[in-house]
């Protein structure tokens, strides 16, 4: 029987984790402005549809932000975890501390997005520098609000682009620093930490 419960949380925290990361993906497009008919994003936008529907009838934007897309982020963090949970022979006695821990896997995921962002761009501008592709061009729209402010304080290193290291060196930071110290202060359990 623990065979069995072992491989329904794989398999809950592996199609989970892929509709959550979709849903984020929807939030973040979103928040950089990236191009809405990129086929990439039309597919983001085709496979939370019937979700955030709903949502944006009760949950209205904010200067500008998809808070509904946050939102649904946030709940289905939360229904994986106590899914999880619960397969695990865990109770659900804190719903609050539940909701504390979706909070901050969500936000482990929101910095992975852009860590990982930022190598697939590094490796693109090796491999495919001025591609028109679109999962290029999707990603550079992703990359360019973190890379731009940094560029703008860095020395120019003759054609020499440091600015992903220093995204690199913050985004690490904030994950080691801030998420993870929240994960441990708030005893977020090992098999919960989806992102982290």
């Amino acid at each position: 029987m623990i065979g069995l419960n072992t491989a329904a949380v794989y398999i809950l925290q592996t199609i989970g984790s892929l509709y959550l990361l979709i849903v984020l993906l929807r939030f973040i497009l979103q928040l950089v402005r990236a191009d809405f008919y990129n086929p990439l994003s039309q597919f983001i936008v085709r496979a939370t549809h019937p979700l955030l529907k709903p949502l944006r009838k009760i949950i209205p934007s904010l200067a500008g932000l998809d808070l509904a897309s946050l939102v649904l982020a946030i709940l289905v963090q939360l229904v994986l975890m106590a899914l999880t949970l619960m397969l695990l022979g865990y109770g659900l006695d804190n719903p609050v501390q539940l909701l504390i821990w979706s909070i901050i896997g969500v936000t482990a995921l929101f910095l992975k997005v852009f860590f990982f962002a930022l190598i697939i761009s590094v490796i693109l501008s090796w491999v495919a520098q001025g591609s028109q592709n679109p999962t290029v061009a999707l990603v550079n729209q992703i990359c360019e609000p973190l890379l731009a402010p940094i560029r703008r304080i860095l020395p120019g290193m003759g054609g020499l682009d440091l600015s992903p290291i220093v995204a690199f060196l913050i985004l690490n930071l904030i994950d080691m620093l801030v998420i993870r110290n929240l994960a441990v202060m708030t005893g977020m359990y090992k098999g919960l930490s989806l992102a982290i």
